[in-house]
């Protein structure tokens, strides 16, 4: 070939284009994104609807700007879940990205494209490394049932004590008669009280109160309903997708799905174990101040998986011969219970992560 001909065929090869990275400040009504080069330039910065065609659009216009293969979005959980989703499809790397420090915030005032670039700068410098849950799967499906199960249970507590509050202030013979049932017979028999036949003032009330307490109990009797049939979902899901999750001792259905919840649809978003456990907030941190020098809880991560931690730990010492022998070699060795409890939180979240992540194996107490 001659050098005519080889560079007649390089001017036809196509431009190698530049990576960017994207980065979205998200909102209810409209997200704000920025696109910034490599070096940290600002390449644009433009707004789009919060629907699925500006979902679309957005991804149009960056990529314009060069190859995205990375973004960071405020809010994946919230109001970025929907651009989310659409760019995972779109094999774009999304990164979880906190909002700007306060501090910061105070000086500089609050900008939409401002926080659109610090998105993006996040990922550049590596300090947003948490990817986004896909959130396109059965852990989606599982939390969905766990929120109606949530709402349904804090929504019966409330009836429940509304109507035993009715019961204090209630006839002395109406009160009588259904102080010595049970929850279930209360409800029933509270579920068909009729009204009093009468006129008078008194018969108001009392009219008044057994209509009140009828439908606190038929309210009780639906949500417990749903609350049953959200249960056999939840369950069904973890025996269907995750049934390894239920062979350890202390860990139920409720359990599971919220740990899985953690974990999203996606667990290889996390590294390794001590990314899980850092995000159950069960990782102990360091404490040091003059010549003291120890380890602390961690208070951050989500609360809900911390605490599916504890409830799991605090069931294991009475029905796992093996939780019980580790507690009682470390109480021999001095250790507090606060810390003994500390120990078994983190040893929980390497099981969970071990059985539903790539490696599976039982970490050794």
């Amino acid at each position: 070939m001659t050098t005519r001909q080889r560079s007649t065929s390089s001017s036809t090869d196509p431009p190698v284009r530049r990576e960017v990275v994207l980065g979205v400040d998200t909102h209810g009504e409209v997200h704000v994104a920025a696109v910034v080069s490599p070096p940290g330039k600002v390449l644009g910065t433009e707004s789009f609807p919060a629907k699925a065609v500006g979902h679309r659009r957005l991804l149009v216009w960056a990529r314009k700007r060069g190859t995205v293969r990375r973004a960071g979005v405020e809010g994946t959980g919230t109001f970025g879940a929907g651009l989310s989703r659409y760019l995972l499809s779109q094999h774009v790397q999304v990164y979880e990205v906190n909002r700007p420090d306060r501090s910061a915030r105070r000086q500089s005032g609050k900008y939409d494209p401002l926080d659109a670039q610090a998105a993006a700068r996040a990922v550049l410098s590596g300090r947003a490394r948490a990817r986004a849950k896909s959130g396109d799967g059965p852990v989606h499906s599982a939390r969905m049932y766990k929120l109606a199960k949530d709402s349904a249970v804090k929504a019966r507590t409330q009836a429940i004590n509304q109507l035993r509050a009715v019961l204090v202030i209630a006839d002395p013979a109406l009160r009588e008669r259904l102080s010595s049932l049970g929850n279930a017979g209360l409800f029933r028999t509270c579920a068909t009280l009729s009204p009093p036949d009468g006129g008078g003032d008194e018969d108001a009330v009392a009219q008044a109160t057994h209509m009140t307490l009828r439908m606190l109990a038929e309210r009780i009797e639906q949500l417990t309903g749903q609350i049953d049939e959200l249960n056999r979902r939840l369950t069904r899901l973890v025996e269907r997708h995750a049934p390894q999750l239920l062979e350890p001792v202390g860990i139920g259905p409720d359990n599971a799905v919220t740990l899985l919840t953690t974990m999203g649809d996606n667990p290889e978003r996390l590294n390794n174990e001590a990314s899980f456990a850092a995000l159950c907030g069960v990782s102990p941190i360091e404490y040091s101040s003059g010549r003291r020098r120890t380890r602390r809880l961690h208070y951050g991560g989500d609360r809900q998986a911390n605490a599916a931690l504890h409830r799991i730990v605090f069931t294991r010492p009475r029905h796992d011969p093996r939780t019980r022998a580790y507690c009682e070699r470390r109480t021999q060795e001095g250790k507090t219970r606060r810390e003994i409890i500390r120990c078994l939180k983190r040893y929980a979240a390497r099981e969970v992560f071990n059985l539903v992540g790539p490696v599976s194996r039982t970490p050794a107490l």
